[in-house]
């Protein structure tokens, strides 16, 4: 039986891939990287940032790999507050639903904590997550699977008992190797592109009739 849902961020809870995009645009346009979509789908979308510095800035120590990286995420956090984000629809009417049926909720991340406290609030999902697992403080980032089990394990949970709500490839590699039912959000990614990476079934955003036939199934099924 259900007990817990369980959230990636970027793209997930709010449309927020454009803003990295853009981000990334302005950090490697000086290295002669004309950044394209598809390079970045193909190579950043959901990867942490010290595998993205390992790609574009492999001659840079480790030091100057992650001022590259803050300079990246406080030109997107510095964003934030003018993008007019809104969480994709249907968000909050799910998580007044877990609410009412004490269902805990966690946002299982690869972004930095600081962006985390900073699109939270933007979003009005401040306090909304019983836990909230970063994955550059676990063993292992997406798309290890530990970040999905560390928040399983906060929970007091099994796999057979979450659901993860995911975009992009690594993050959903991650659920699903956690043995969590996953959901992919199409925000980013197609139908095809987000099962071959690891979703079970994928929705247009939280309003999907898929998703809550889902669950009221998932309510039903014997502990």
């Amino acid at each position: 039986m259900l007990r817990a849902l369980l959230f990636d961020l970027d793209g997930t809870l709010a449309e927020t891939d454009r803003l990295h995009y853009d981000t990334f645009v302005e950090l490697l346009r000086p290295v002669g990287i004309a950044l394209s979509q598809q390079e970045y789908a193909d190579h950043i979308l959901g990867r942490p940032n010290v595998q993205i510095m390992d790609r574009y800035f492999p001659g840079l120590d480790s030091v100057a790999q992650e001022r590259l990286a803050f300079q990246k995420e406080q030109a997107y956090r510095d964003l934030v507050p003018l993008a007019g984000l809104l969480p994709l629809p249907g968000l909050a009417t799910l998580l007044d639903w877990a609410d009412a049926r004490a269902l805990p909720c966690a946002l299982v991340t690869n972004a930095p904590r600081a962006s985390v406290e900073v699109v939270l609030p933007a979003l009005g999902l401040s306090g909304r997550f019983a836990e909230i697992v970063i994955g550059e403080e676990c063993s292992a980032p997406k798309p290890d699977p530990e970040p999905y089990r560390a928040a399983m394990r906060l929970l007091g949970v099994t796999p057979a008992e979450s659901i993860a709500f995911e975009d992009a490839p690594s993050g959903l590699r991650a659920a699903r190797g956690s043995g969590a039912f996953v959901f992919g959000l199409r925000t980013s990614l197609d139908d095809h592109a987000l099962r071959q990476a690891g979703a079970h079934e994928t929705l247009a955003d939280f309003t999907d009739p898929l998703l809550w036939s889902r669950l009221d199934a998932a309510m039903k099924e014997p502990a």
